[in-house]
């Protein structure tokens, strides 16, 4: 595979979490033509107005859109943030009946006008409805992910570089697991630089900084897993951060980067799970997700992994799928 000619990025869903992810890839640049599809023909013809109106100061890319799925056509891929909306006080979870049931007669609309795509989730619960997807499509398992934790580790990076006073991109920690409230920090592996987290030592000219603690460190995690409740409450819905967040993994699989991103795919077998997705660290490119590393994990985090994996399970026995 190779970096795509010509790349189009279709997004389903015009609402706050839609536009943003559009928005996003325009001022990055993450794809030649964005497509931007709606049921809503107002709203989505105003939205793709709207950006088109600063797309001279956007560079190449062009936006795109309108409620006809013929918008959709050719696209390389087709992220979906079409659903019921998470209200305050609602888990993700809660929204999985709903928004399976809009996946079935979406995906095979979209099927029909992009069939060689890769289809990202971004709809929540992410991780449920991309096993419902994969089963709805019948694509391979790579061409069908989700966003997964790639924000909430983007969350995790950004507390962990304030705290310790260091450039995020070069703090090293992944959040995995359900993109929800079984995730976890992956601390056995969270380097700061090449230095463990826990080792990691503040620098002499900075006296008020202190090396990290297991109980700070726990705290962090659990700020990160309540992150999105937080937002939710005060402004009703996120949206800039998974816009900023999903053109990244957009930009990796238009631009085949063989990126190492935590996304979400059905797995089957890895650390003994099968048939659930969730997020693990995985090497993304142009054919979606090209392969699932395998983590070094201790005992508890195993343990919490595998938790995770069961309560996703409960959730999609109980949807039957």
């Amino acid at each position: 595979m190779a970096v795509i000619e010509n790349s189009k990025v279709a997004v389903i869903g015009a609402g706050s979490v839609g536009t943003a992810i559009a928005y996003a890839c325009l001022i990055r640049r993450s794809a030649r033509t964005i497509a931007l599809y709606d049921v809503n023909q107002a709203k989505v013809e105003a939205e793709v107005l709207d950006l088109q109106h600063g797309a001279l100061y956007t560079g190449s890319s062009q936006i795109i859109g309108g409620a006809d799925p013929s918008v959709v056509a050719g696209a390389h891929l087709v992220v979906i943030t079409a659903g019921a909306k998470q209200d305050p006080g609602q888990s993700r979870i809660d929204l999985a009946g709903t928004n399976v049931r809009i996946l079935e007669s979406l995906l095979p609309v979209l099927m029909e006008q992009a069939p060689n795509a890769v289809y990202m989730l971004v709809t929540n619960p992410c991780d449920v409805l991309t096993v419902a997807a994969q089963q709805i499509t019948g694509l391979p398992d790579e061409r069908v992910m989700a966003s997964g934790t790639v924000l909430d580790t983007s969350r995790l990076r950004q507390l962990l570089a304030t705290r310790a006073g260091i450039a995020p991109n070069s703090v090293h920690a992944d959040i995995v697991g359900e993109h929800g409230d079984t995730e976890f920090a992956l601390w056995s592996q969270a380097r700061i630089g090449p230095v463990p987290i826990l080792d990691w030592q503040p620098s002499s000219t900075a006296p008020e900084r202190r090396p990290f603690t297991h109980a700070e460190l726990d705290e962090i995690a659990d700020t990160v897993r309540n992150a999105a409740y937080k937002v939710i409450e005060g402004k009703g819905a996120t949206n800039y951060a998974i816009g900023i967040s999903a053109a990244r993994i957009v930009e990796a699989i238009l631009n085949d980067e063989n990126a190492v991103l935590p996304v979400s795919i059905v797995h089957r077998g890895h650390h003994g799970i099968d048939g659930v997705a969730l997020s693990l660290p995985s090497v993304v490119n142009s054919r979606g997700v090209a392969q699932v590393l395998d983590v070094r994990m201790s005992a508890q985090e195993d343990r919490h992994l595998h938790a995770s994996a069961e309560a996703l399970k409960k959730v999609q026995e109980d949807l039957g799928i």
